[in-house]
Parts: C-alpha cells; sequence; structure tokens
C-alpha cells in the first residue's frame, strides 16, 4: 500500500507528460537491445514474440505541434487565440500540478489561459458562480473543473453546469449521449478514450473489422472507449467485475483496451498473440529497491503481455502523455466553432 501523499503523486504523475523511447516508423518501436545477442538469447527469442512500444509522448509532441501550427494560421483571422479555463478547489498536491502542466501546455500551443483557485471550504455557489462567470466570457472556448472536489460539493451538479459548447473533458451526459447513437456527434468526446483511439490509428492499426475488448466500464474511459471502437465499426464486448470469464473474453481480441483501476490485472496469457495493447491505467506497487519506495505499473502485465502482444503502450510513457494532448485539441475544436459562428 502506498500513503496518502504517495497516492497524491501518482495521480500527478498520471496526468503529466510522460517520457517514452525515441522514434520508429508510425510511433512504435521493436523492443530489443543495441548489442548483438548471445546464441541463448536467440534461442530465448525465437520462442518469445516481443512487441513494438507505442510512444505516447512522441504521439502526443506530434499533436501538440499540429495544434500550434493552427493557432498561428487562425489567430490573427480570428482576433484572439483560443482560451482554456481551469477551476482548482483546495491545494490538493496532484490537482495543483496537473493544472500546472495544462497552463504549461496552453503556453506552449499558443493558447491563453484562465483560471481560478477557489479554498477547499467554498461553497458550492461560490463554484457554481466562478463556472458561470466562465460560460459567459468569449474568450473562453474550454473549461475544466479539477478533480476531485471536496466532498461537500456535489460534483454532478458542478459538471452539469458547464455550458454544453465548453465542455471539453466530455463528460456532459449529452456528449456522452451522442457518441452512443448512431448518426450523431457529439461535440467533444472525453479526452484519454479520444487520446486511446488516437494511439490506435497513428500507430496504423487498423479498427474497422477487428474484435476489441475493453477492461473497466467507467463514464471516463472504458464506457466511451467502447462506444468509439464500435463507432470505427469494431465488434466490442465491455469486460467488467461482474464479467465471469474475463479472460477467455479478452484473449479473443484483437484490440484490448485495459482501463480497470488493478495493478496488471490483465496477465500475459490473456493475451492473444499479435493483439494490440492499450493500457490506460497508472498503480503504485510497493518496491524497496526504489528510491521511492515505490514504481508504477499498468492494468496490464506488461512485461507478460509483450511476449504475446504486436504493439503495447508503457506505463509511464504510454496513454497519460495524450490526456493533455486532447485536452487541447477539444479546446481547438471548441474555438474554431465558436469563431465560425460569429
Amino acid at each position: 500500500m502506498v500513503n496518502l501523499r504517495t497516492s497524491q503523486r501518482l495521480n500527478a504523475a498520471q496526468r503529466t507528460l510522460w517520457s517514452a523511447p525515441r522514434h520508429l516508423p508510425l510511433h512504435s518501436k521493436r523492443m530489443a537491445s543495441s548489442q548483438p545477442p548471445t546464441a541463448a538469447a536467440a534461442a530465448t527469442a525465437s520462442q518469445e514474440q516481443t512487441a513494438g512500444i507505442i510512444d505516447g509522448k512522441e504521439i502526443a509532441e506530434d499533436i501538440r505541434k499540429e495544434i500550434a501550427t493552427e493557432v498561428q494560421q487562425l489567430k490573427d483571422k480570428a482576433g484572439r487565440v483560443p482560451g482554456l479555463a481551469v477551476v482548482l478547489v483546495g491545494s490538493r498536491e496532484d490537482s495543483e500540478t496537473y493544472v500546472r502542466s495544462k497552463k504549461k501546455a496552453c503556453a506552449e500551443v499558443g493558447f491563453e489561459s484562465f483560471g481560478i483557485d477557489l479554498l477547499e471550504s467554498c461553497s458550492q455557489e461560490e463554484l457554481l458562480q466562478a463556472v458561470a462567470n466562465f460560460n459567459a466570457d468569449p474568450k473562453v472556448d474550454g473549461i475544466l473543473v479539477q478533480l476531485p472536489l471536496p466532498k461537500h460539493i456535489n460534483e454532478q451538479a458542478v459538471l452539469d453546469a458547464i455550458s454544453l459548447d465548453k465542455d471539453v473533458d466530455g463528460f456532459h451526459p449529452m456528449n456522452i449521449g451522442s457518441l452512443a447513437m448512431r448518426g450523431r456527434e457529439p461535440l467533444y468526446v472525453s479526452c484519454t478514450p479520444k487520446g486511446c483511439i488516437q494511439l490506435l490509428k497513428r500507430s496504423g492499426v487498423n479498427i474497422a473489422g477487428k474484435t476489441a475488448a475493453v477492461v473497466g466500464r467507467s463514464n471516463i474511459v472504458g464506457l466511451p472507449a467502447a462506444l468509439l471502437l464500435q463507432n470505427e465499426d469494431a465488434t466490442v464486448t465491455m469486460v467488467h467485475s461482474r464479467t465471469p470469464n474475463a479472460e477467455e473474453v479478452v484473449r479473443k481480441a484483437d484490440i484490448v483496451i485495459a482501463a480497470c483501476g488493478k495493478a496488471e490485472m490483465v496477465k500475459g496469457s490473456w493475451i492473444k498473440p499479435g493483439a494490440v495493447v492499450i493500457d490506460v491505467g497508472i498503480n503504485a506497487v510497493d518496491d524497496s529497491s526504489t528510491k521511492r519506495g515505490y514504481r508504477l505499473v499498468g492494468d496490464v502485465a506488461f512485461s507478460e503481455a509483450a511476449k504475446h502482444a504486436s504493439l503495447i503502450t508503457p506505463v509511464p510513457g504510454g496513454v497519460g502523455p495524450m490526456t493533455i494532448a486532447m485536452l487541447l485539441q477539444n479546446t481547438l475544436e471548441g474555438y474554431k466553432r465558436r469563431v465560425a459562428s460569429h
């Protein structure tokens, strides 16, 4: 187990732009030694498939460069740059770190940052008024209320108060509902599952016609990830705590998205040979051999799964960097709609 301070650092780490090895075509790289293999190593390698790494940090960097270029092209015509507002309540270390990383990312792509920091003891009415002020501000294209909120505040009421056309986190019921309906397009898609799909597409994975398993059914990741895969013409199964044959279901999947929040739950034996694995999880496990006393692992047993998968995301360095990149992309999309309507 990890203590509260470690847990807060873990949450912050999940939301920062993680590092990963550098470049191969299609943003994946083969796990390999730079030294010629020995005979024994070659014999072992012949018995094991070693997955390519999907480089989430590099893909996120490419997306941010694309966004920055587009902002430069649009700002003179629009008379302003995109604006993102972040509301922070309290002084949690992890939340403060995440907010700083968002502001830094905004500056890097040419966005204007807006923000308000409220005391943890603030009333729900104060928080709702802050949201209302940003809803009414024409320079703000996206609003994000940093979660979690203090227990005395109704989180759902606050999220529902964000204007639909500024809901860049994609949590509004109208956005989730539109995502679930054929022929409808949500204004925004939740950032992490949207990032998962981008990782697949930018790594050259053809989703259409594939079988997919999503491990986890949260409103933030699991559910929208399953809907996005279905909209890309995959055949999707959701695996959750009441699924009696989870391993059997996952083993049939060409694409696996693991977002269950349980350290290394998905074992190597669950992975179909040649499958593509996207690991959303980030968990701290005790490790006295490290300086911090813990190490970060995903929801997938990485070293085991890499023997079977064709492509896999590392933890850290896979899905994590994509969340802020997709937040920026959503904000840019909102900005372009607002500019076009005026």
